[in-house]
């Protein structure tokens, strides 16, 4: 699980989300201040501005959720992930299984890497052993346990032979999971050394790196080998400006044309921007409490439960978010049922689950009844790259102290708070966890299974865990994750606080074809067009 857990703290270290104009539910959106339409015309470059810094390209090796939204201009898995976030091919055409443990994936023939090359069975079945090997994509690895072998059958056929079923292995070979596919040659011409600014990357995307300048700027340049329609921009300039207020500058000066994860504090400045707008919805992320069952009193699930009655989740998301978020009454998401629920039935079903409403008195009983009575000390830490959760801790830690529970919070580094997760000394947490794949079964398995960070050890937890991987209808799945969610609240393992929105600002001469919390898990980049106002003429 720790090298799971790094992936998490990566995503959550460069505290972006994905945000949308439609399909994300939650809070409304703010309006844009025009109507625009795609003026049909090709767009000769678009810079964007990313809230943090890479040092590489490759996922195996830095598993961050920038160097994800990278690599899905850039490199493709077998299958993809749509703007509704479902399956559909990539590399693949199409796929049958012929048992549940076996995957056999048949191989579109116009695929070609960005140096004119065809992509082949063996190219595939190379870039998974390197996905697979520890050593090499450490970032990755993990994911691809399972795999019991891997191995071309045909021209352009290749069969995966799993050690058991498991329900979310399309995802895996996605190139939002563990597979980005690369070229033999090229891997080895750099001995494995890829993703670098000697090496850069090659791949089967719409895009290439040209140029990369570890913590400063990537460039990628369009190339006419990509299988798909050609994207209207003909050049992507992404600039890493961890600095809010430097992103800020830049936007207002006019460099900047699409900035990633507007802080929420300066939305209205950013929304002051001439000619620009502020776009906001769900991004698949999840922010609750989590309690570590080493650490007395929280062992106690009353103390935990007393805990997550004593936070006002909807003054939390009302005030102190500024509405840029939902509350949330799971760990799942509504976004990650959409493999069987629209958005409103999914709501509908997280909407079953029991939960802790906000109650002092009834906080005050649980408390009275459980070992942490006469009131305790504990410290809260919050990362400095989500100033929104330290805000939520100062709510919550004035929420607390009538009951006589002392909450010290304290902002610390991400990697100072990363290591308190799961230390044995903090019994309270934050997590906060983006997910790449929208899968239903990606945050709760972490949270609630083998090697969690809070020393959970519940079998029957486990049981649904392997249950619900085993299932292969995604209805039947998700009733079974929903028992997951229910065993959660009556247990309080971990406390639900809100699902996450984050804001993404566009020059109005930018705009994104099927925009919605998926798009900036695949080719976002060939989604982009030219803009005008939908009342220009002709």
């Amino acid at each position: 699980m720790k090298i799971r857990h790094a992936f998490i703290a990566v995503a959550a270290a460069s505290a972006l989300g994905l945000t949308a104009c439609s399909g994300g539910g939650g809070a409304a959106a703010p309006s844009s201040p025009v109507e625009l339409k795609d003026s049909g015309k090709e767009i000769d470059s678009v810079t964007v501005a990313f809230p943090g810094s890479l040092a590489n390209l490759y996922i195996g090796q830095e598993s961050g959720i920038l160097n994800y939204y990278l690599a899905g201009n850039m490199q493709e898995g077998l299958v993809a992930i749509d703007a509704d976030g479902k399956f559909v091919p990539a590399l693949a055409t199409e796929w049958t299984t012929p048992d549940d443990s076996t995957y056999v994936f048949t191989l579109r023939d116009d695929a070609k890497f960005q140096n004119g090359d065809p992509v082949t069975a063996d190219d595939v079945v190379f870039s998974v052993q390197q996905a697979a090997d520890a050593e090499v994509s450490p970032g990755t690895s993990f994911y691809l346990t399972n795999i019991k072998s891997v191995a071309k059958t045909g021209d352009h056929e290749v069969t995966f032979t799993l050690n058991k079923p498991d329900a979310a292995f399309l995802t895996t070979i996605a190139n939002v999971g563990a597979l980005v596919v690369t070229q033999q040659k090229f891997w080895e011409e750099y001995a494995g050394k890829v993703g670098t600014s000697e090496s850069l990357l090659l791949g089967s995307g719409p895009y290439q790196p040209t140029e990369f300048v570890p913590d400063s700027h990537v460039t990628l340049d369009r190339v006419d080998t990509w299988w798909g329609d050609q994207p209207k921009v003909k050049q992507i300039r992404v600039d890493f400006i961890p600095d809010e207020n430097t992103r800020l500058l830049a936007a207002q000066k006019g460099d900047i044309d699409v900035a990633f994860n507007v802080p929420l504090k300066q939305a209205e400045q950013w929304s002051k921007i001439k000619d620009g707008r502020v776009e906001a919805t769900n991004d698949l992320s999840y922010v609750g409490l989590l309690f570590d069952n080493t650490v007395e009193p929280f062992d106690d699930p009353n103390v935990r439960a007393a805990i997550a009655s004593a936070v006002d989740r909807e003054a939390i998301v009302e005030k102190l978010l500024r509405g840029y978020g939902e509350v949330a009454t799971a760990i799942m998401t509504p976004e990650s049922l959409s493999q069987a629920y629209d958005p409103e039935q999914a709501r509908e079903q997280l909407d079953t689950i029991p939960q802790h409403d906000f109650d002092l008195k009834a906080a005050e009983k649980l408390l009275a009844d459980s070992a942490g009575a006469g009131g305790f000390k504990a410290e809260l830490t919050y990362p400095n790259t989500g100033p929104q959760l330290g805000t939520a801790a100062q709510s919550i830690a004035e929420n607390l102290k009538p009951l006589g529970i002392d909450i010290t919070v304290r902002e610390v580094p991400i990697e100072e708070w990363l290591a308190s997760l799961g230390d044995g000394e903090h019994g309270l947490g934050f997590m906060w966890y983006f997910s790449t794949t929208g899968d239903p079964a990606e945050v709760n398995s972490y949270l609630l299974g083998a090697g969690n960070d809070s020393s959970i050890e519940d079998a029957e937890a486990q049981s649904l865990i392997d249950a619900a991987s085993a299932e292969s209808d995604p209805q039947k799945r998700i009733d079974i994750l929903l028992e997951l969610e229910q065993l959660n609240a009556e247990n309080t393992y971990a406390a639900p606080l809100w699902w996450g929105q984050s804001l993404t600002y566009f020059d109005n001469s930018i705009g994104v074809h099927e925009f919605t919390p998926f798009t900036f898990l695949g080719s976002w980049g060939a989604q982009l067009f030219s803009a005008e106002p939908a009342g220009a003429a002709e």
